[in-house]
């Protein structure tokens, strides 16, 4: 290690390694902004490990994904000449290759939340590294969290290093209190072509087409974005039969690391490759010979609907950030070409950068994370972007169902389950099946849970179904695809817990307690009537098909449940045997507010969750829960109950914009689901006197929520966005605050702003309206935001086709000289 040289690799980064390693002689943080192949997530961490200021401890380099993880510490330790588990080590889940030797890990994001809980000065560690944090996972954002927090509190000493190619730097250096650093990176110039767009409905068909006459036209590797799995077999199984003499290769996370690898490495025959991937491999793997990316321009991820409490996994547009990384995939080696399948018209309208995980997932794990770290008020740490507050809340409801907090903080119970490696809910699981002595049922259900489905939903939704399968595979050696993964993971549980595999008969009824335990709100009884239809303990109702073995149960455990509006479809459950639910029924007192008809519902309950077993009517109660009850009823259905009219919602925007544009002020970031959410601060003291829903409605909620503004806020809003411009007619006209960012739009009729030469702008001068221009019938005919412009070339357009159809109105030959006037100006 000591012979190292990093200028020997003629790698881009090498040129800013002196300012990286002078910064941090006296500086503990620091922003490397790089393009892919500059070096960064190799050369520079290697250029790092022999500083004085590490005093011996060792570095940690965080990757975003278990490929990239075991990819990049192959690549370090050769670049030694060692192997792996020398200088340089890696953890992954249920896997890791480190010594005491070891001064470089790298490791998966989740890894190193739990090295802070069993260390948390991270006492071992000098430099902690977030490579590719441009993706802004959920992972990544707790861990900087996290060491932001060990870095003020416990070690001053400890240095944070944040990697990208692409991301907001000047938000992030602000945050941090930053340096950024820039390498010009070694990206070759990749020219870029616009095709016709794909149908969303058949992603993997058009872009195989797309691919196919391309193949004629470039030599090299193919590289092709699609959004999952299902468009890539789509796609493969098209383009094995069109081109029969290319190596046409899946890459995604759930194939297995040799089939991964194949995707990877260069093919030993000298075949041309296309690889077929997710944005797995939109950064940090570098696949050999790629010469050309074709990107269908679509993605999908998990998102958490907080209102139904399940995640779906939701197809959408990829950010501008992410285009630019996949397009230049192409030119790492060489240059290259990239073919976008979507029109320059649709690229000017993506979103700039990615939405970050932690604004969408489910938050259940980092709640418990931050709660047995100590922290109860968690959007108070540093984030880039704090979770949503509506998320967090529900994540502590669900901690509670799993006996793992009390009234918002951490049980014994909790402990335990935070020592698991998997989420919550499959912890619970495994707890209780370990009370019940069926840990051997509770460690397969555990790895299907975790893994795909591997029988698919042609098999019916029985889970235990699955875990026959994996019996049988364990058994007799029977197998089909995806099973092997599966009971890799179930092995890793099993180990564990230091318990023997079972692959006797299964009993379904304990299956669903099992179940039940990981997913107490998803406990589900039949509805009345033959309609395979079930109410969940959380009041969602949800279906299966009629021919489904499962749909003529009375009780039903729910494991996979799609979050559709209305009627949800279930994906996979197991029976319950009612009298195993017997523990789980509780008695209550229940004070709610009835939002379908209005009005308070006062009962003894005997229930499961919002599943009623019997009720009666509760005749003495502590008043003072009224107003809980009704807060409650906002949390869940605030938008339907409170009356959000546009002038509100104009309010809100108005806000948003101001906190966006002055960030240096302490403007609120309002969303209508938050607002929800903190009712009772703002809402509480005027819900005294309410009756029925249609109290709720008459509550003006602009004023309140203009009240809750500190006082200086509140006289800096009229100035800084007004709600009403004054033109040149004297009209007062109504500006339309937009979503935030958007430039605020005026619609005014074009004979008003006659004489107003200059775009009226506003927040002290620093945002130009947008402004619409209307004809007098009030149709839009232009929108600008340079009035000089419009009246010395686009006015005379607009007046040529105009002036036919509205001959009583002014069209002055000098706009700007005329008099603006509201109507038609009389003749004398």
């Amino acid at each position: 290690m000591s012979d190292f040289d990093p200028y020997s690799f003629q790698l881009p980064v090498a040129d800013i390694i002196p300012n990286v390693k002078s910064h941090f002689q006296s500086n503990n943080s620091l922003i490397v902004q790089a393009p892919p192949g500059a070096g960064k997530s190799t050369l520079l961490p290697l250029a790092l490990l022999q500083e004085d200021w590490l005093k011996g401890k060792k570095i940690v380099m965080l990757e975003p994904r278990r490929l990239a993880t075991k990819s990049i510490a192959l690549r370090l330790a050769s670049m030694l000449g060692e192997e792996v588990g020398k200088t340089i080590g890696y953890r992954i889940r249920f896997e890791s290759q480190v010594s005491d030797r070891t001064k470089l890990e790298v490791i998966t994001e989740g890894i190193l939340t739990r090295m802070m809980h069993s260390d948390n000065e991270l006492k071992d560690v000098g430099l902690v590294i977030f490579d590719e944090f441009h993706e802004r996972n959920l992972h990544s954002e707790v861990a900087l969290a996290l060491c932001r927090e060990v870095q003020e509190v416990l070690r001053p000493d400890l240095k944070i290093l944040l990697m990208s190619a692409t991301i907001n730097s000047e938000e992030l250096s602000s945050l941090l209190n930053s340096k950024v650093i820039q390498s010009s990176g070694r990206q070759f110039p990749v020219d870029i072509h616009y095709l016709n767009p794909v149908d969303e409905y058949s992603i993997g068909e058009d872009t195989a087409r797309a691919i196919i006459p391309l193949t004629k036209k470039h030599e090299g590797d193919f590289l092709v974005f699609l959004p999952g799995q299902g468009d890539i077999k789509k796609a493969e199984s098209l383009l094995r039969k069109a081109l029969p003499q290319d190596l046409i290769l899946p890459l995604y996370g759930q194939l297995s690391p040799t089939e991964q690898n194949r995707a990877i490495q260069p093919h030993a025959g000298g075949k041309r490759k296309i690889v077929l991937s997710t944005d797995i491999a939109e950064t940090s793997l570098t696949i050999e010979g790629v010469k050309v990316v074709v990107d269908s321009g679509y993605a999908k991820s998990n998102r958490f609907d907080p209102r139904s409490g399940l995640s779906k996994l939701v197809l959408h547009r990829i950010s501008t950030d992410s285009a630019d990384q996949r397009s230049g995939r192409a030119g790492r080696l060489a240059a290259g070409t990239a073919y976008r399948l979507w029109s320059i018209a649709t690229q000017n309208q993506l979103q700039e950068f990615r939405t970050p995980e932690l604004m969408e997932a489910d938050l259940t794990g980092l709640v418990l994370d931050m709660k047995v770290w100590g922290k109860d008020e968690i959007r108070d740490m540093t984030w880039l972007t704090p979770p949503p507050a509506g998320n967090l809340n529900l994540a502590e409801k669900t901690l509670e169902s799993l006996e793992a907090l009390d009234h918002g903080q951490i049980t014994s119970h909790g402990k335990e389950i935070h020592q698991l490696p998997c989420h919550p809910r499959i912890a619970h699981l495994l707890l209780y099946a370990e009370k019940q002595n069926l840990l051997g049922l509770g460690t397969d259900i555990a790895a299907v849970l975790e893994e795909r489905d591997p029988l698919g939903p042609e098999a019916g939704v029985d889970l235990n179904l699955r875990i026959e399968a994996l019996r049988r595979f364990r058994s007799r050696g029977h197998s089909i695809p995806r099973i092997k993964k599966i009971e890799k993971v179930a092995a890793q549980y099993r180990r564990m817990f230091q318990v023997e595999a079972e692959n006797g008969a299964v009993d379904p009824w304990q299956t669903g307690i099992l179940l039940a335990f990981a997913y107490p709100e998803r406990i589900a009884s039949a509805r009345p009537g033959n309609n395979a239809q079930f109410q969940l303990a959380n009041g969602k109702i949800a279906q299966i098909g009629h021919r489904d073995d499962l749909a003529h149960e009375s009780w039903i455990a729910v494991a996979d449940i799609d979050a559709r509006e209305g009627m949800g479809k279930i994906w996979l459950a197991a029976p319950l045997n009612p009298r195993d639910l017997v523990p789980l029924v509780k008695t209550k007192e229940v004070l709610r507010w009835d939002r379908k008809n209005g009005g308070l519902i006062a009962q003894t309950e005997h229930r499961i969750g919002a599943i009623i077993l019997g009720s009666r009517s509760l005749k003495n109660y502590d008043r003072t829960k009224v107003k809980e009850a009704i807060l409650e009823a906002i949390r869940e259905e605030g938008d339907l109950l409170l009356n959000f009219d546009e002038e509100t919602l104009q309010l809100i925007h108005r806000v948003n914009a101001l906190r966006i544009w002055n960030q240096d002020e302490k403007w609120p970031n309002w969303t209508v689901d938050d607002l929800c959410e903190s009712a009772e601060e703002w809402l509480s003291p005027y819900l005294n006197d309410i009756q029925k829903n249609e109290d709720l409605k008459k509550i003006n909620l602009k004023q309140l929520l203009i009240h809750s503004l500190d006082y200086e806020l509140q006289g800096e809003l009229e100035k800084l966005a007004p709600e009403k411009l004054e033109v040149p007619s004297g009209s007062r006209i109504q500006i339309q605050y937009r979503s935030p960012g958007e430039a605020p739009l005026l619609s005014v009729r074009l004979q008003e702003i006659f004489g107003m030469l200059e775009t009226p702008k506003i927040n002290q001068g620093k945002i130009p309206l947008l402004i619409e221009l209307l004809s007098p019938g009030y149709k839009p005919v232009q929108l600008t935001q340079d009035l000089k412009s419009f009246w010395s070339n686009g006015y005379f357009e607009v007046k040529k086709e105009l002036k036919r159809r509205y001959p009583k109105h002014e069209w002055p030959e000098d706009p700007i000289k005329a008099e603006a006037v509201r109507g038609v100006k009389r003749r004398f």
